[in-house]
This record gives structure tokens, C-alpha cells and sequence, in this order.
């Protein structure tokens, strides 16, 4: 019934979704919790569906401040939901309370060849009114004091129970970097079995870039790669019918430009990240309005690999949540084949493919809501 009177509430603000099809995940206030945001979702090899985000209990703003990795899990395919948890929760950590050992910006990733999930995330432990991205929010090395954490925890039966925290920072992170990190969202199985994570972190001057850690051992060690691109962050990695990996990001040049050279930084390795090249669709084909996005790719029955890609489509604000595709490995993003899911603000997002037929979105829409979206693929013309 709760969820039901929100989405009455919901309905007038988009009234082109179908209650069938949509459930909203959180609203303000609900779980104790101010927000939730920063949404990753994914499947996992028994079928359940597992969405994570920050649990922001106090407000909606950035680390630091009091937040937990939060999990939801749904094993009818999103139409029904367990009630969120926290699976990342470091307390009072150091003496400090938990408004000084925040969580934030979860990735999930699915060992489609054991089954085991893995969910990585960014712990700041102190440094109250300061943020990551910015100044000494998070600083060069690996002292906990110093620089945020790169942490992780596990799960082995299908997400219902999860392991301690993990801190892989000195595992992962070069120490004359200001900050390392998971990009918010998933991360993928390669065909060969080879596990990839997309990254982001400020580099030896405190500059942001793009990049991937990778582990072809399920997970025992870990590579990280050359960066793709310097001035992007939160970025999405994808296998592409040739088996290269392409890289999309979110590019902070596109604050400024408004032009036709606006969209997102796109770049293709196929050497695991020890080089990138620009791939054609690289600024130009998605544009952005600097914000974080999702994508994702699927094998169809007939053979055909499809790529699908969300964002808030527009240049200037966080607004018109847009699902796109692409048959030809992100060269092409035909106009006539999108879905508009969400014509209000709308800001991050994350796809999954729930079924042979179907696509889900779970994604942060107006008054801090968390909704998450079925969409058949029959609506992108396949």
C-alpha cells in the first residue's frame, strides 16, 4: 500500500508511466532515510535483481556526512522490492561519528561465471565540509586520515548476506594520486571471464581522469589500467562485438560547451587499458549536462549485440531521462529508436537487463525519489 500512495503522488509529475511498470524504491523520509542516491543496478546469475545506492540519512548532500551503502533486492523481475539495508556501514569508526565515516557512490559487479557479487564503494573517514573532488578532501597515499578509502564487500548466496568491509586501497590505489575510486553504477563480465570495473580518480596534480582496474583470476588480483581520458570522472564500461572495451564518460569540458561539440567522452582499448583511442562517436553523439550515466550491452536471440545508454538528455540541465541504443557498437544512436522515461529532473541512472524482453532503469527523479522502470524492448523498435 505504501508504495501505491507514492505513486499516486508521482503519477501527475510523469503521467506517461503505467503503475504496472514502475516502482518508486525510496522517497524522502521513507527507511529513516533523508535521500537516497547514486543508483547501480544489476542481475544476478540466479535472476534476482539487486539495486544499491547511498543511504544519506541526514540530507542530500555529498560526502562527508552520514551515509551507508544501501541494498534493495527483487527476485519477480522489479515489481516487487525487499526493503532497503545497509550492506556498507562503517559506524563510528575511529573514535569519529558516523557523520565523519560516510559511504558513497557504489559499483556492483556479478561474477557471471561463479556468481559472486561483489560491491565496491568510497569511504572518507574525518575531514568534515570537505569533498573528495575538491582540494584536500582527499589527499595523496593511502593513510585513512589522509585520502579516501577504496573499500568492497561480498556476497555468496545471491546478495542475502554480506561480508565485512574490505579496504583494498593500498591494493588498487597509486599512492602519489589525490584519489582512486569505483565509478558509481556496474561493471562487467567480459566474455572470456575476465572481470572490469569502470574508475575515476585525481591524478598526482589533483586533475580528475577516467580509467578501468581489471582481474582475470575471479577477483584475486587486480590491474588498473592507463587513464582514457584526463578531465572526465564517473564513467561506464562495455564489451564490444570484437571484444575491445569502450570507456563513456562524463566530461567536465562539457560545462562549458554548449555547442555541437558537446557530449560524452567516449574511447575504446583493446589492450585491457594500456592505450585508449577516441572512438568516432566521441564528443558529439550523447550529449550531457555533465552528469553521470549508464551503459550497458546485450547479446539479442538473433545474434544482434545492442548497446543501451542512459542519461538525462540535454545540454544544460538534469532533465528528460533518455534511454538510447545502438546496433552498430556506439557509432550510431538513431534518434527514432529512444525511449524517453522521465520528461522532468532526472539526474543519475543505471540500466539492467531484467529478461530476453526486457529493460530496466533505476534512476533518481524529482523530490529526491528513487523509481526504477520495466520497459519492454519492443518500445525501442527491435
Amino acid at each position: 500500500m505504501k508504495y501505491l500512495i507514492l505513486f499516486a503522488l508521482f503519477l501527475p509529475l510523469v503521467g506517461f508511466l503505467h503503475a504496472e511498470d514502475t516502482t518508486i524504491i525510496h522517497q524522502r523520509g521513507v527507511a529513516n532515510c533523508h535521500t537516497f542516491r547514486i543508483p547501480a543496478i544489476t542481475r544476478s546469475v540466479k535472476g534476482t535483481l539487486l539495486a544499491v545506492y547511498d543511504m544519506r540519512y541526514n540530507s542530500a548532500k555529498d560526502l562527508q556526512g552520514h551515509m551507508d551503502i544501501g541494498l534493495s533486492r527483487s527476485t519477480d523481475g522489479g515489481k516487487t522490492w525487499e526493503a532497503p539495508r545497509a550492506i556498507m556501514d562503517m559506524g563510528e569508526y575511529g573514535g569519529l561519528g558516523e557523520d565523519q565515516n560516510g559511504c558513497s557512490d557504489p559499483n556492483i559487479l556479478v561474477n557471471q561465471e561463479t556468481g559472486e557479487i561483489f560491491v565496491f564503494a568510497l569511504w572518507t573517514h574525518g575531514k568534515p565540509g570537505t569533498h573528495q573532488w575538491r582540494g584536500d578532501g582527499s589527499e595523496p597515499g593511502h593513510d585513512i586520515k589522509k585520502t579516501s578509502q577504496f573499500m568492497m564487500v561480498r556476497s555468496n548466496d545471491d546478495g542475502k548476506t554480506w561480508s565485512n568491509s574490505e579496504n583494498w586501497t593500498e591494493r588498487v590505489k597509486d599512492p602519489e594520486w589525490y584519489l582512486f575510486a569505483p565509478s558509481p553504477g556496474n561493471s562487467i563480465t567480459m566474455s572470456d571471464g575476465t572481470l572490469v570495473v569502470p574508475t575515476q580518480g585525481r591524478d598526482e596534480k589533483g586533475l580528475p581522469f577516467s580509467n578501468i582496474m581489471w582481474s582475470s583470476d575471479h577477483g584475486k588480483s587486480w590491474t588498473v589500467s592507463g587513464h582514457a581520458r584526463s578531465d572526465t570522472t564517473e564513467c561506464a564500461v562495455v564489451e564490444l562485438s570484437d571484444g575491445s572495451l569502450m570507456l563513456n564518460m562524463r566530461d567536465n569540458r562539457n560545462r562549458r560547451d554548449k555547442t555541437k561539440t558537446n557530449g560524452r567522452a567516449v574511447s575504446v582499448t583493446r589492450n585491457m587499458g594500456k592505450s585508449w583511442e577516441r572512438h568516432i562517436s566521441d564528443h558529439g553523439a550523447l550529449p550531457e549536462p555533465v552528469c553521470m550515466a549508464s551503459l550497458i550491452g546485450h547479446t539479442l536471440p538473433d545474434g544482434r549485440r545492442i548497446l543501451f545508454f542512459s542519461n538525462p538528455n540535454s545540454k544544460t540541465k538534469r532533465v528528460n531521462m533518455t534511454i538510447r541504443i545502438s546496433l552498430d557498437d556506439g557509432k550510431t544512436w538513431p534518434m527514432d529508436r529512444q525511449v524517453i522515461v522521465d520528461k522532468g529532473r532526472a539526474a543519475y541512472s543505471s540500466l539492467v537487463i531484467i529478461d530476453s524482453k526486457t529493460l530496466g532503469i533505476l534512476y533518481e527523479s524529482v523530490n529526491n525519489m528513487m523509481v526504477f522502470k520495466r520497459i519492454p524492448f519492443s518500445h525501442f523498435k527491435l
